[in-house]
């Protein structure tokens, strides 16, 4: 029996059905990644582009992290080098210094970060971790490494110390005893204070974890070591003895010394602070409950909350400082977290929005023997890092210059853009300022550590974010910095909900109902646009001037409708509506009858939010010129947009969810179509249809051509592409046919979270939904319909199920017949389609050039200037006149979630098709240029990143980068020009990447130094009689106490020495040959002597068993030396 291709023969239906304009586009499932298609018109003539990209112009590479460090852990500060650190809870330490300097590391093995400790002005910093290992951070190269690790094998690591200008590092356990590092060479001293040498014998008790160590200011030779249970030890290290113990009731959390070691003051966890004298250890020197309720008749204050940590920082010309955080009573459980600030008398609580994880005095002294004067706190929060300035009476804070505030509000979209007009970033900065904070320190930012400059690639980057309470921030990105220009709040446009309000006419979603969906933004003409979750869409227009206008509001009705297949309505009606209907007011436009619901009655016509009727003030910026709104239909909430797409040459927007399409014409502030996804398959020649009475409230359109429910079932044509493609692409597995299919009634989706969804994955990979929506939309002069010959105005739409369709635009000629004539819009009867979503469109020219949508030149809407208002339209088109020559002329490349295809146009064949992905889908694409050429990136659920050439689609470069952990990189991640990307890395910061080798290979010189050369400064002279009388008379040899000579080796099976990678990283960027091969000899012997070690301790444990045998043996011997052979 011969077997026929059941694949070819719908392809063949297809192909031949006539009006269809699908060409080859359906028969394009089988054709090879990459390959020119054989389907279609056979023997099509097409121009050999000559592409310049190669897989040598691409590589990926991180370049910078932006934001807050999430979930933080630790702080540190250098104060002679002035930079800070800050560790977190995931094993990353961010670096930061002046504007331009911020450095990301991470630890591979993610444990987090306990503590940070700089070696001042050395160049290096040292982490402990939860994994009780100890790392030296090399910060003298762009990229900071790890020199050495030490990992501890039978102690829990607490708490480290490391004196200033010393080697060697104080590392406390949870079993209460301290050991001691060489910083230099890693490896651990044979020194080791043990908690039972340093507690009294008649201690019952253990004394808890090590909290604190510190050495004296006083004597070098003394160390304090600090208990959980409130034991503090005073260990003179050469006596290798307790001078002196104290002894507390209350837990100790910090310890911090007066400059001149006599005294030091502790922290307890009854919200006391205790200061000891050390000529008195009986008791503390004085004892004080600063938040605590004073009692009467003498009897001690009510104990608060811990005081977590106390500075104790002494003034050469004032009282000194006593900083700590906690303390407040437990009267007041809702009081915010604070920091406290005692100077003299005064007492200043600075309340925080958020809990206090760490916090550091800045001083204007390395040494700790000398007057500290403290200049500013740094306070390190769990989402936001504040300094405050101590100089000034009334603490204000420093204006923050890193963009610590990306998580102000959730993030919930982004959008980038590179190489945009270069005045935009100066614009939009002069407007911004005016709106900034005041109230700011004057002084410098204290942290101004580093080095940075302008590297060669400075083009202008714009970053904009959507976030969950409505607002929009607009980021100036060049040269890898980050920082905020314009924020602007899109929820004043609503009327904000009274409390005890009913919600039934409003939200359908409870939490964050204004949070942004989509972005689109034209640079060119300053048109902005967003979605919100909602289901609404507000057009911005960027105006200089401040104005006070009402706002114009449309209301558009999207519903999947079930009776368009299964029944006609006998009611008659006029096929098109009157256009006197549709004259512009500040409420709904759309012919709609609004009702209100009340109890008992079904929703319908009701928006989700109330936009405000009242005549509104707008500053300069972006000012809202539409707010346009989806209606409840018939008790079913609007569902959310899920695609959004503007063009400013067109005044149009178009926008698509579940239910269909809608096309707004935000000029003449009329809807142009208000459409089903299933009607948009029908003939484009609606004149050979019999009109279809709508039902009651039913929403009329401001186009005579395109009313929805024109006609009552599918056109025979159109099932038949939609039944052959649904076989060709298996989308639907069950037998039940496809018109049932979308008989079913509609569902609400999800709410919680549903912002948080990408629109590819939320709608085809992961909903799986019954229902076809509009997943992508892109404006362009096109060819409308196969082999026209002259390009036009259009609309593409894709689909979540593959398919593309071709809307035609019929635009007024002149500029004045643009703002009373109406806009046509048609839908021309071209499908396409491929596998998977449909998720970005482009077009090409003939010589392979990207071809940009036209846009209008910005003029601002509401100048002063008389010449401006007279200004006509200008518009930029952005194709050249042999464009409009017959014959093919363009290319159009659309990718979906599976596959991408070049089609060439008006003839609709399909060049090229490369299958992307099989077992994965892809989130984002985006044709993007690159060294003046285009390109198509690809980021895949599968975490590859994929560049493809264009139009022959050429796989230029697959990286497994990322995989998707979390649905927040899939909603945020995205390509743009000169080979950048970034995505949401966390809920609190932005990582940047590139895929350009060109970036890489310059990516050394834009990053900021960490570390520059300054000299330590010099001790203050203490005088001949502090000198005498102020301390120990005595220097004190830490190498001679703790060196291998005096110490010993500590057991090689408490701690574990690893060589870091960076010493690796050192010998490949040291100068000259001699220089790398001292350095590698050097490794090799360290790794030698490591070997030798474990030789030496096997054979000193060889050496003992036999001695030990030997012993025995002799000691037999002896026995039975004098005893005859009978007496055995």
């Amino acid at each position: 029996m011969k077997k026929f291709n059941f694949r070819k023969v719908l392809d063949g239906l297809t192909a031949s059905s006539p009006g269809s304009g699908s060409g080859s586009g359906s028969n394009s499932g089988g054709a090879g990644s990459g390959s020119l298609h054989p389907g279609g018109a056979a023997g099509v003539q097409r121009e050999e582009i000559q592409e310049t990209l190669t897989s040598e112009y691409f590589q990926i590479c991180k370049t910078v992290r932006h934001g807050f460090p999430y979930q933080p852990t630790a702080l540190a500060f250098d104060p002679v080098q002035k930079i800070l650190a800050i560790g977190t809870r995931s094993g990353a330490i961010r670096i930061l210094g002046r504007p331009g300097v911020d450095c990301y590391c991470q630890h591979e093995s993610g444990a987090a970060v306990l503590q940070l400790q700089f070696l001042i002005n050395e160049g290096a910093l040292v982490s402990a971790n939860s994994d009780d290992t100890l790392h030296l951070w090399n910060l003298r190269q762009k990229r900071p490494a790890i020199l050495h690790s030490l990992k501890f094998n039978r102690e829990r690591i607490t708490y480290c110390h490391l004196p200033f200008q010393s080697k060697w590092l104080y590392v406390g356990t949870e079993r209460g005893n301290t050991h001691i590092v060489n910083i230099e060479s890693f490896i651990l001293s044979g020194y080791v204070i043990m908690w039972n040498k340093a507690i009294e014998l008649s201690t019952k008790t253990h004394p808890g974890p090590v909290v604190h160590l510190s050495d004296s200011p006083r004597d070098e030779g003394k160390l304090l070591i600090g208990y959980e249970n409130g034991t503090v030890v005073f260990w003179d290290l050469k006596s290798k003895r307790a001078e002196l113990r104290v002894y507390y009731d209350e837990a100790i959390h910090s310890i911090d010394w007066h400059h001149e070691g006599k005294q030091f003051m502790c922290s307890h966890s009854d919200g006391s602070l205790t200061l000891w004298n050390l000529k008195s250890p009986s008791r503390p020197f004085q004892t004080t409950i600063p938040h605590g309720k004073s009692q009467r008749e003498g009897r001690k204050s009510e104990s608060c909350k811990p005081i977590l940590k106390v500075e104790y920082k002494t003034c050469r010309n004032s009282e000194p400082f006593i900083i700590f955080s906690g303390g407040l009573s437990y009267d007041k459980p809702c009081r915010r977290p604070s920091l406290t600030i005692m100077h003299g008398k005064a007492i200043t609580v600075l309340e925080m929005d958020h809990p206090i994880v760490e916090f550091l005095t800045l001083c204007e002294t390395p040494y700790p023997n000398e007057f500290q004067e403290p200049y500013a706190v740094v306070v390190l929060l769990e989402k936001d890092l504040i300094v405050v300035d101590l100089t000034q009476s009334n603490f204000p804070i420093f204006e923050n210059p890193y963009p610590m505030d990306i998580h102000e509000s959730p993030v919930t979209c982004t959008a980038y853009f590179a190489d945009c007009p270069p005045d935009l970033i100066l614009v939009l900065y002069s407007i911004g300022v005016k709106h900034k904070k005041q109230g700011y320190s004057n002084k410098e930012w204290p942290i101004s550590g580093g080095a940075w400059n302008l590297g060669a690639q400075t083009y202008p980057e714009i970053i904009i974010t959507g976030h969950a309470d409505g607002s929009i921030k607009f980021w100036d990105a060049s040269a890898i910095t980050l920082q905020m220009l314009y924020k602007l709040k899109t929820s004043k446009v609503f009327e904000k909900q009274k409390v005890g309000e009913s919600k039934q006419t409003c939200e359908i979603v409870e939490e964050d109902p204004f949070a942004i969906q989509m972005i689109y933004w034209c640079p060119e003409s300053r048109i902005f646009c967003v979605s919100g979750v909602s289901a609404y869409v507000i057009i911005y227009k960027f105006s200089r001037h401040e104005i006070t206008t009402e706002i114009v509001s449309l209301e558009v009705r999207l519903q999947y409708d079930v009776e368009d297949i299964i029944t006609p309505e006998p009611e008659t009606s006029p096929p098109f509506p009157d256009l006197s209907s549709q004259l512009p007011s500040s409420r709904s436009l759309s012919g709609s009858t609004n009702t209100v619901a009340s109890e008992g009655i079904t929703k319908d016509s009701i928006p989700c939010l109330n936009v405000k009727t009242r005549p509104v003030r707008m500053p300069p910026g972006y000012q809202a010129e539409l707010v346009i709104q989806l209606v409840w239909v018939d008790g079913e909430p609007p569902q959310q947009i899920t695609s959004l797409a503007v063009s400013s040459a067109y005044g149009i927007v178009a926008f698509g969810n579940c239910n269909g399409l809608a096309v707004v014409d935000f000029i003449q502030k009329t809807v142009l179509l208000s459409m089903g996804t299933i009607d948009l398959y029908r003939s484009s020649d609606l004149y050979q249809r019999q009109p279809r009475s709508p039902r009651k409230n039913r929403q009329f359109i401001a186009d005579n051509f395109c009313m929805r429910g024109l006609s009552n079932f599918y056109p025979d044509l159109t099932k038949r592409i939609r039944t052959s493609y649904q076989s060709l692409t298996e989308l639907n597995d069950s037998p039940v046919p496809l018109e049932l299919e979308r008989c079913k009634s509609p569902t609400s989706e999800n709410r919680e979270n549903s912002y948080n969804r990408s629109r590819s994955s939320s709608i085809s990979s992961i909903d799986k939904d019954s229902k076809e929506a509009i997943t992508a939309l892109y404006f362009m002069e096109s060819f409308a319909r196969k082999n026209d010959s002259t390009i036009s105005p259009c609309l593409f739409v894709g689909t979540s199920l593959g398919m593309v369709l071709i809307i035609s635009l019929n635009l007024p000629s002149t500029d004045e017949q643009r703002f009373t004539e109406p806009v046509m819009v048609l839908p021309s009867g071209t499908f396409l389609s491929l596998k998977g979503a449909v998720l970005t469109f482009s077009c090409m020219d003939r010589t392979g050039g990207l071809m940009q949508p036209p846009y209008e030149v910005w003029r601002d809407p509401n100048s002063i200037d008389e010449n401006e208002k007279t200004w006509r339209r200008k518009l930029v088109m952005n194709y050249s006149s042999s464009s409009q020559e017959t014959g093919d002329h363009q290319y159009t490349i659309i990718c979906s979630e599976k596959q991408a295809k070049v089609f060439s146009l008006p003839s609709q064949t399909c060049l090229y098709v490369h299958n992307i992905t099989e077992t994965s889908f892809i989130l984002q694409a985006d044709v993007v240029v690159l060294c003046n050429s285009a390109c198509l990136a690809c980021f895949c659920a599968n975490g590859h990143i994929m560049i493809m050439s264009l139009p022959s689609l050429r796989p230029m470069l697959d990286v497994n980068y990322l995989p998707l952990t979390d649905m927040r990189i899939a909603r945020t991640f995205c390509f743009t020009n000169e080979g950048q990307a970034l995505y949401l890395v966390s809920p609190t910061e932005i990582q940047r990447l590139t895929y350009s080798q060109e970036m890489c290979d310059n990516l050394q010189d834009m990053l900021g130094d960490l570390f520059t050369p300054i000299e330590t400064p010099e001790a203050q002279n203490r005088g001949f009689l502090k000198g005498l009388f102020g301390g120990s008379g005595q220097t004190f040899d830490r190498e001679e106490l703790f060196g291998e000579a005096t110490a010993g080796k500590a057991s090689r099976s408490l701690a574990q020495h690893i060589p870091g990678p960076g010493s690796i990283e050192g010998m490949k960027g040291a100068a000259g040959g001699v220089m790398g091969e001292l350095t590698r000899a050097r490794i090799a012997l360290d790794e030698r002597g490591q070997r030798l070690g474990e030789l030496e301790e096997k054979t000193a444990g060889m050496m003992t068993s036999a001695e030990a045998f030997s012993k025995h043996a002799h000691e037999l011997m002896l026995k039975y030396k004098d005893k005859k052979w009978y007496q055995f």
